[in-house]
């Protein structure tokens, strides 16, 4: 066993050639082993990699591995002194890894068991030289051989794509690993499905076979079996309850607790997931009072919940239970000011995501009563487009008009005081102001100054666009956005990616002009796994790629782009996202400094730890460079 002071460890060797072992050929392509290694040396160095060579689950853990800069000539591994070995895995899986690494005790073959961040638990290893192997590339117990550290390799790779996976010789992306082949297969939990670790079996890249990934499924099978057996009493419980509610009611029964959702057919039929959203939450806080209640709750869609909650278990601010959920009508429910309209589809845009259909709400409501607004968000996030959609939604034959601050000039400035004195109860749309100039802000704010103050609803309705950027606002545009007595912030698509299912056909349809072009549902969930960090735009870029290969037919995973296929682990519900999301500030502002952070969001250190590798956030070098 080999450990780093510092946390990390840190393995290089000089150049091995082809070990002697002159034409070798792919167990799964037949590909000789040689293209391979000229394909991933292609793919290094940006040239192109040769079609048919390189599988392509393959090719997308190798693009994820460029994304998180892992290196490729070296392992840099973090390293956990205190990983967990009396976890509810490693006490249902030991007994499991012992018997299989027994019985494989003759055969150079390692059976490894890892948690969900690929950190090693347990290894067991019957042939010596690949046990001394295995120690020179770290991989060990605390050493985590996690995608973003390692680059591809069957315990990572396993991991990120949810889903078994076999890499062999020169597929691993580190040069190191080419000797090994490997296989992994991830364990979930079996009543809440949550993603617990990962077994794999490695062994020599010349010993690997076809069978090796149907050998470690198997024994993901037995593992998980085993877990039911070693299930807390808390999920059983609740488990028990849901049946029986399920049982007796032929409504819609939702099973909650911290790390566990489970619903039956009816809600899922009842229920758009917008809905469920804001229903669980509510929940939530009434099953912590650990007493029956009842609740009535308002849904997005403009409908009313009437939902009974029952506890199964409350421990240490902590609980779960069983929801029993049936819809009733305005009139049967008492008056609640907080009752949400049901959303209308605005003429220009797309989504019925919570968090976008709560933002355009907004938008229309300050439209109604002519209040000025300033949008917010991030770059591509739909700014201009929410502005024009709510123009053409309630004012369709209204005059519109939009400026864009970076045509700023004097002729800029006279039109947007033309528009203001002319334009009756249009509508001026004033495009990022954030980037006009210390004279432009000033000159844009004296022309808006004689008309903030009037009452007068044939005056334009004026929106001001305003990009989201860590950078502080100047006083003088501080000053300008103090005209408009709204600000509404336009959610970035990561924090509503339920609404991708919608984008993608409606961006596809406006491509090719309504040619006959679909998204199979397997494409489908790969772009609904992305975090999109260019939000819609970066989206439209990724279609108007595929569209100009593929006119007519059915979008497949093979269609999309190498930087579309490297998605995350899961999709993040729309507060895990919002969540995530303040972590990488918190961290950004206090450079990398963990503990600074958690105190900042209000969280314990081991909690943010926690989050951050839940989460998959690596910092920028420089932030990297702060105290933890």
């Amino acid at each position: 066993m080999v450990q780093s002071k510092q946390g990390t460890a840190r393995y290089e060797r000089p150049d091995a050639g082809d070990n002697g072992q002159g034409a070798e050929f792919d167990v799964l392509t037949g590909a000789p082993v040689e293209r391979i290694a000229r394909a991933r040396t292609s793919f290094l160095v940006d040239d192109p990699v040769e079609p048919g060579i390189v599988r392509t689950p393959i090719l997308a853990s190798w693009t994820r591995s460029r994304q998180w800069a892992v290196p490729a000539d070296h392992l840099d591994l973090p390293y956990e002194s205190d990983c967990d070995q009396d976890s509810l895995l490693a006490r249902s899986a030991t007994p499991i890894v012992c018997e299989v690494a027994d019985q494989l005790g003759c055969e150079p073959v390692s059976v490894i068991l890892c948690d969900d961040e690929g950190v090693v638990i347990e290894r067991r290893t019957g042939d010596s030289a690949l046990n001394q192997h295995l120690d020179r590339v770290w991989l060990a117990p605390g050493f985590s051989y996690a995608e973003r550290y390692v680059g591809t390799n069957g315990i990572g790779t396993a991991l990120e794509g949810l889903a078994p996976a076999q890499v062999f010789g020169h597929e691993h992306y580190v040069e190191h690993l080419e000797d090994l082949a490997c296989a992994g297969a991830p364990i979930r939990h079996p009543i809440s499905g949550k993603l617990l670790g990962v077994i794999d079996l490695t062994c020599w890249r010349r010993e690997a076979n076809r069978m090796m990934v149907a050998a470690v499924s198997t024994i993901a099978r037995r593992i998980e079996e085993a877990l039911l057996e070693h299930s807390g009493r808390r999920e059983l419980a609740l488990l028990h309850d849901y049946l029986a509610a399920c049982q007796r009611n032929r409504g819609a029964v939702f099973a909650l607790s911290d790390d566990l959702l489970m619903m039956n057919d009816r809600a899922r039929e009842l229920l758009d997931p917008r809905d469920q959203v804001p229903l669980l939450a509510n929940a939530a806080e009434a099953l912590n009072s650990g007493r029956h209640r009842q609740l009535l709750v308002d849904l997005p869609s403009g409908a009313i919940a009437r939902v009974h909650c029952r506890p199964s278990w409350t421990e240490g601010g902590l609980s779960g239970g069983v929801l029993q959920v049936q819809l009733v009508s305005s009139d049967a429910a008492p008056s609640r000011s907080t009752l949400l309209p049901h959303p209308t589809t605005l003429p220009a845009t797309v989504g019925s995501g919570p968090m976008w259909a709560k933002c355009c709400q907004a938008v229309g409501r300050h439209f109604r009563s002519r209040e000025w607004v300033v949008l917010q968000g991030e770059p591509g996030s739909g700014k201009r487009t929410l502005a024009r959609a709510t123009h053409q939604l309630h004012n369709p034959a209204g005059h519109l008009r939009l400026l864009d601050a970076e045509d700023y000039g004097p002729r800029w400035v006279a039109e947007v005081i033309e528009e203001l004195e002319t334009g009756g109860s249009g509508t001026l749309v004033l495009c990022h102001v954030d980037r006009l100039s210390a004279e432009g802000v000033q000159a844009l704010g004296d022309a808006l100054e004689p008309h903030r103050e009037s009452t007068d609803h044939e005056r334009p309705w004026v929106v001001a666009t305003v990009d989201r950027s860590r950078s502080q606002t100047s006083r003088e545009l501080a000053d300008l956005l103090d005209s408009f007595p709204r600000t509404v912030d336009v959610p970035p698509l990561r924090h509503h990616v339920e609404d991708v299912a919608e984008l993608v056909p409606h961006l596809i349809a406006r491509l090719t002009r309504g040619a006959d072009l679909t998204c199979s549902p397997d494409a489908m969930r790969i772009l609904m796994r992305n975090r999109w960090p260019g939000n819609v735009e970066q989206l439209y870029q990724v279609l108007r790629k595929i569209v100009a290969k593929r006119r007519t037919g059915q979008i497949t995973p093979a269609d999309l782009p190498p930087e579309c296929r490297a998605s995350t682990r899961r999709v993040l519900t729309p507060l895990e996202a919002i969540e995530c999301d303040a972590i990488v500030d918190a961290l950004l502002d206090t450079d990398g400094n963990k503990a600074e952070a958690a105190r900042a969001l209000g969280m314990s250190r081991a909690t943010i730890y926690r989050k951050i590798r839940g989460y998959g956030i690596s910092m920028p070098p420089m932030a990297e460079s702060g105290r933890s």
